[in-house]
């Protein structure tokens, strides 16, 4: 630790004309370097005009990136509601809370906020303070006559400045890149929430539609069981032989085989969405497990989906961002072929003794501006010009096939509920003539008018036909939340009558 003396007022008075001469020659100093940069930026603004010559190409004037349409969040527009499901509109709420996806995209946009003001820092000066002290020892012996070896010993105070002045506009460059990256981020994390939603809606409409045909499997058992009955009784009145009965019996012991695999992917379902929400199943469990009605799945969609509209998607969004940034790097690149101003500066006082350490010539400082231009260096530039601009011509191309596939997503998930729809209606007939079939054929067994194995085809018939209209209802749930997910948000989907 430092330890300094005292010094008197009369030591003081003494040194104050010293301070303020010091203060007036750093002034002149600081004002002869401000004309030699001033004459410096009057040069290289007429280099800056004919920069052209210098480059095998030129840049645009301008590089906007006008955005016209801007994300939906589901937080937003709460598209769940059309299902008028109050669990799921719960579970996607505390999903958007807690998931840890949603957090870890948060953090990266406040990452890319870090760098940007990174990347800002640049347009300022760097300052830097030092205090110290050395002791060195020299030889004696290192001429032709010994002598004595010296000793020496200070103490040091000083401060260091360095300036690079954004002439060119390379820091600007950079900061746009960096502002591209940050909105990048943002946009990652619209895609992540809108994802998640999706995922959570998906899961749950799957949760119902395997609750619904356990429900239906049990509705089978209970008249399956009744047949098993009818044939039993048949046999004991010896009306009907035993292979009706043990033909009955496998029909129900089918029915009964498919719950455990029913039952087990509604646990399942429930431990995907317990995950999606970041919380136990246990917590889930209790809610999920008892059977709700599936939402209504006949829904209003406009037809046409306007082109602005598929804007919005993250992956467009990002798409475009991306190419925004390398257009940015290019710029940057561009900036390398220009000369750099620099102004460097140090100020200090160095003393054998601490005390002094502001004395009458204890000061020294020095301030260098510098013009550097790169005159040549093996094409290096050239090729990182290059390759910045092949990056931009690879982004445009990424863009153009991103927006494509958009446009197919959108149009496969609306031909798939178009055509989910259709389907629907027909089987419901199917199912509505299966019964049909299987009650008759039932009342014809009874009657003794027609064989056993009718009954049996009937009622396997019905069940395969239910079964297969409950899927369906639940397809056209599901592709209901990816035509949503297509079109990346904002689309209200407004419920049918």
């Amino acid at each position: 630790m430092l330890h300094y003396n005292s010094v008197s007022i009369y030591e003081t008075d003494l040194r104050l004309p010293l301070i303020r001469k010091f203060i007036s020659d750093m002034a002149h100093s600081l004002l002869r370097v401000f004309f030699v940069a001033a004459s410096a930026l009057c040069s290289l603004e007429t280099i800056a005009d004919n920069s052209n010559i210098l480059t095998a190409d030129s840049l645009p004037a301008s590089w906007q990136m006008t955005q016209q349409c801007y994300q939906t969040l589901p937080t937003d527009d709460a598209w769940w509601h059309s299902f008028q499901d109050p669990i799921l509109t719960e579970l996607i709420e505390k999903a958007v809370k807690n998931n840890y996806n949603i957090a870890s995209a948060i953090k990266r946009i406040d990452m890319a906020e870090q760098i940007i003001k990174q990347a800002a820092s640049a347009y300022y000066p760097t300052l830097s303070a030092s205090v110290g002290w050395s002791y060195s020892q020299d030889s004696g012996a290192t001429e032709k006559t010994v002598v004595p070896s010296s000793r020496n010993s200070s103490f040091s105070l000083g401060a260091d400045m360095n300036w690079e002045i954004d002439v060119f506009g390379r820091v600007r460059q950079n900061v746009k890149a960096k502002k591209a990256a940050y909105h990048i981020a943002r946009a990652d994390y619209d895609a992540v929430i809108i994802s998640l939603c999706a995922d959570v809606a998906t899961a749950y409409l799957q949760l119902r539609t395997a609750q619904r045909q356990i429900q239906m499997a049990n509705e089978h058992i209970e008249y399956q069981q009744r047949v098993v009955k009818i044939t039993e009784a048949r046999f004991d009145a010896e009306l009907g032989d035993m292979l009706d009965v043990t033909q009955a019996r496998i029909v129900l012991y089918s029915t009964q085989s498919s719950l455990p695999s029913l039952e087990a992917k509604v646990k399942t379902l429930i431990n995907s969405i317990s995950v999606l929400l970041g919380e136990s199943p246990d917590q889930l469990s209790e809610k999920l497990i008892h059977p709700m009605p599936m939402p209504g799945f006949v829904q209003q969609i406009s037809a046409g989906v306007p082109a602005d509209i598929l804007r919005r998607r993250p992956d467009i969004v990002q798409a475009e961002l991306q190419l925004g940034e390398y257009a940015a790097l290019l710029g940057v690149a561009k900036k390398d072929f220009l000369p750099t101003l620099s102004l460097s500066g140090s100020i200090g006082t160095s003393a054998h003794k601490a005390q002094n350490l502001f004395g009458a010539h204890s000061l020294y400082y020095s301030v260098a501006p510098q013009l550097s231009w790169t005159i040549f260096d093996g094409l290096a530039r050239n090729a990182r010009s290059a390759e910045a601009r092949l990056q931009m011509e690879a982004a445009i191309d990424d863009y153009n096939m991103t927006v494509l596939n958009a446009l197919q997503e959108v149009d496969n998930a609306l031909i798939q509920y178009n055509t989910a729809l259709t389907t629907i209606t027909l089987q419901k007939k199917v199912v509505e003539q299966s019964y049909k079939s299987m009650v008759m054929s039932v009342d014809l067994y009874k009657s003794g008018l027609t064989a056993f194995s009718n009954v049996v085809d009937g009622q396997m018939s019905f069940l395969a036909n239910q079964n297969s209209l409950v899927e369906l209802e639940g397809s056209a749930l599901t592709t209901l939340v990816s035509i949503y997910k297509s079109l990346g948000g904002g689309w209200t989907i407004a419920c049918g009558k």
